[in-house]
């Protein structure tokens, strides 16, 4: 991720597997669909993007309000098996919520020592108190598969990788301290492929140390290896 926001393939220069082009317009980056949305946009070009074809303009940029408008918006477009998936079930919604309020805690974004400190020891109180949470069990909430487990697993792979080295977050790692953490996130991300087809390390690690205000050389590390455990 650029200061212009994620590149489209065309101007892409990692030439990377699985960077696709605009299908739409052919942008060169995701600001051009910002400016497209909102010309006089001065906001930053941050994905994901939830982009209505008819309209031609960004419905929502909010991952966690995402998830939710595609768990459940466009039931009935889609076969009944597919619909009846449910990733916020009435019954566990406030147990998900509690979940997410205090789980995606950061220190990454500091720009002060004093800021760093002040957030890194909270990040890992909520490592910690996952780590407890995850005891003996598969899925954070219910014994299923909700959306708490989604949201967190996009954290967590990308922990090791990229917040451990590039946010300074190293106080510990995900495969060396927490082994609760380590054993949910490989099981999803080897035993149902909607997660493992989904992560692509050299993307993630291409994208975060791309940001020169935290990495000014642009040196992308080679580990950890493997990046994730089998």
């Amino acid at each position: 991720m650029a200061e212009l926001g994620w590149a489209f393939k065309k101007v892409d220069e990692r030439h990377f597997d699985g960077v696709e082009d605009d299908p739409l317009y052919g942008s060169s980056y995701v600001r051009d669909l910002y400016f497209k949305a909102d010309p006089s946009y001065q906001g930053r070009f941050t994905v994901p993007v939830l982009w209505d074809k008819k309209t031609e303009t960004i419905v929502n940029n909010e991952s966690s309000e995402i998830i939710r408008m595609l768990n459940g918006a466009f039931n009935e477009f889609i076969p009944e098996d597919k619909a009846a998936f449910n990733l916020y079930p009435n019954d566990l919604k406030a147990e998900i919520d509690g979940i997410n309020e205090w789980v995606f805690e950061t220190a990454g974004f500091a720009t002060t020592q004093s800021a760093y400190a002040h957030g890194v020891k909270p990040l890992f109180a909520s490592l910690d108190r996952l780590e407890d949470i995850l005891k003996d069990k598969e899925y954070l909430v219910g014994g299923k598969l909700t959306e708490a487990d989604v949201r967190l697993f996009t954290t967590m792979i990308r922990f090791d990788v990229v917040y451990h080295g590039n946010f300074k977050c190293n106080i510990g790692s995900i495969r060396h301290n927490y082994p609760n953490i380590n054993r949910w996130m490989k099981r999803l991300y080897w035993q149902n492929s909607a997660f493992k087809d989904t992560t692509d390390f050299h993307h993630i690690k291409s994208g975060y140390y791309a940001q020169k205000n935290w990495n000014p050389t642009g040196i992308v590390p080679v580990g950890p290896l493997p990046p994730i455990e089998p």
